[in-house]
């Protein structure tokens, strides 16, 4: 039986006070540490977030006009969103290659637009301002890549709350960011281009070779610790809630600011308090079954049958090619091409095109939505926070309810993203038809709508594909989304909106002047815009019916049998030859604990 925990996280045995030098080794060298390594990296991965907060600086430093600011907007998007190089190196390399590439690619790209907008270097043409801004949205992907998609690998039982805590902190890491950047450099703007470059690079730096891929071994208790990081970035998200909300009706001084800034750090670094005390449970485990161990090995040797030492054949290499047409059962790992030109691939890429296409259209252009629709300038703020938060509790509750379904009651994690797409259709119709303060309602809903669809995505893909090339398909599911934005926002919203401005011009018979942006007003700018999207959106959900019908056989079975299976092989192997319970600090877990052991 593997090692796992009561839940409790601090009971167990005797062994007394740890040798702290060997205890600080065991720490680091853990699970759990590489998972509060993944959390502050994610948490400063998020800069592509914070676009808004220094366009206007960009624009006027370099004379830009409207248009070219967008088309700098979609470079950032474009790069943010395809990380398939990433998830192609991450294949053959260990992840902190491809963290220490994302470090260098942010540094670069960030930098350079500061020396520009610093005017430090010659003014760069558009075309260079578009390079380097998606070289530095791209690193993102990288470091999604390196650390997200390798937690994943290391938690596959517990992959929807993985995927919800970690994508929650993405979804955070503009409101942190934000308040560390008033704290070190006031308002200046364009010092937060400097900040963004250089903060997520160094934390990446700085856990290079903590994020790893380690060996299965199953914890029964981990999702429980996973809920206690969850509650944690709970309070974190409370907490920056209210400092919008106090940051939106006061002026803040300096120091000010920095009193918030040393809160969201002391709250970013609480998490290790559950790192070290699930650690200390482990060493006080270790203590209690050094003194069972010889029974342990010859109770374990006994009752394993020779053929399972056997070696199984090796397999000859097939083209990949050849195979692409031919995929393994659901759940098996499938070659890049196999789940690139399966079926169940295609539905569930349309779909989220439907789904993150709308939602996303909706969040680009929440200023125009509420301008055209008389709200205040305020408010307009304010439901950009409203969306802020609601994306982070999103991505968390669909991470972790999704996964609690899923083991208790055999939910299928595509009938949820179903329910999803269906629930983001209202925040659509009440923008369509402008019903009263229905924008404050919308904000919310599209906001917690666009979360929740990353998760299960990410989550489906891993399920139904396997994880051997999670890195290459985990991109793949991202690429979605700009495909998505540029059908909706750019083809539709934008161009119906552009159209009804230029009626209304018509009509008022003033003359556009050289430059002038296009500026509607009135319900009916966006109305067609989100009914074409609301009837995208439910024929997306009926796409995805097909997917839940499709695989609910497959979420009918027991889907993480094959990780339990892996651990239990890797415990016999121990068991017979080395034997007993062996604490394997350099993945951080104790390997295996006899049946029957008390903890």
């Amino acid at each position: 039986m593997v090692f796992s925990g009561n839940g409790d996280g601090g009971g167990g045995g005797g062994g007394g006070r740890p040798n702290m030098g060997k205890f600080a080794i065991q720490i680091i060298a853990s699970r759990w540490f590489m998972v509060f390594a993944t959390l502050l990296i994610m948490s400063a991965a998020g800069a592509t977030y914070m676009f808004g907060l220094y366009s206007e600086e960009i624009k006027t430093s370099l004379g830009y006009d409207q248009t070219t600011l967008n088309l700098l907007s979609f470079f950032k998007d474009l790069g943010s969103n395809v990380g398939i190089l990433a998830g192609l190196i991450n294949e053959v390399t260990p992840p902190w290659v491809v963290l220490s590439m994302g470090a260098i690619l942010n540094f670069f790209g960030y930098f350079m637009i500061w020396l520009s907008v610093t005017k430090k270097i010659a003014k760069p043409k558009v075309w260079q301002m578009c390079l380097y801004i998606c070289i530095g949205a791209n690193s993102q992907s990288f470091a999604n890549t390196g650390a997200l998609v390798t937690c994943v690998k290391n938690f596959p039982e517990s992959r929807g709350a993985v995927l919800g805590l970690l994508k929650g902190f993405v979804g955070l890491s503009g409101a942190i960011i934000t308040q560390i950047y008033h704290a070190i450099y006031g308002d200046d703007s364009k010092s937060l281009i400097l900040l963004i470059g250089w903060l997520p690079a160094a934390i990446s730096f700085v856990f290079l070779r903590t994020i790893r891929i380690m060996k299965i071994v199953r914890i029964e208790h981990e999702l429980k610790v996973f809920y206690r990081f969850l509650y944690i970035s709970l309070s974190l998200a409370g907490f920056l809630m209210v400092m919008i909300i106090i940051e939106k009706q006061f002026n803040f001084t300096r120091s000010e600011y920095s009193v918030s800034a040393v809160v969201v750090v002391i709250l970013l670094f609480i998490p290790l308090g559950v790192v070290i005390r699930e650690e200390l449970y482990l060493w006080k485990t270790k203590k209690l079954l050094q003194s069972q161990l010889t029974a342990v090995v010859t109770e374990n040797v006994v009752i394993k049958n020779n053929d399972e030492a056997k070696v199984a054949p090796e397999n000859q290499e097939i083209s990949c090619w050849r195979t692409a047409f031919s995929p393994p059962k659901r759940g098996e790992d499938y070659t890049i091409l196999q789940a690139l030109f399966s079926m169940d691939m295609l539905i569930l890429f349309f779909a989220t095109i439907c789904g993150v296409g709308g939602t996303l259209t909706a969040i680009d252009n929440l200023g125009q939505i509420g301008g055209s629709l008389g709200y205040p300038k305020k408010s307009i703020s304010t439901f950009v926070s409203l969306v802020s938060i609601w994306n982070y509790l999103g991505r968390v509750v669909s991470g972790f309810l999704s996964e609690h379904f899923l083991k208790k009651y055999k939910f299928p994690r595509p009938l949820m993203l179903t329910l999803t797409l269906v629930i983001s259709c209202i925040g659509h119709l009440l923008i369509a038809f402008n019903v009263p303060n229905g924008l404050y309602v919308a904000s919310v809903i599209i906001g917690f709508c666009f979360g929740a669809q990353w998760p299960l995505l990410f989550a489906i893909i891993s399920e139904l594909f396997g994880l051997k090339y999670y890195s290459t398909l985990y991109n793949f599911g991202a690429v979605a989304s700009p495909i998505g934005s540029y059908l909706l926002n750019v083809r539709v919203a934008g161009y119906l909106y552009d159209k009804e401005a230029e009626k209304q011009l018509k009509v008022s018979g003033r003359v556009r002047l050289p430059g002038e942006d296009l500026k509607c007003a009135g319900a009916e700018c966006f109305r067609l815009a989100f009914i074409i999207i609301t009837a995208v959106t439910v024929f997306g959900a009926f796409v995805s019916v097909i997917l839940v019908l499709r695989t609910r056989k497959f979420y009918k079975s027991d889907i993480y049998k094959k990780f339990r299976d892996e651990a239990q092989a890797a415990e016999t192997q121990v068991a017979v030859v080395g034997g007993g319970a062996v604490n394997d600090y350099s993945n951080g877990t104790v390997s295996s604990v006899p049946s029957g052991t008390k903890a």
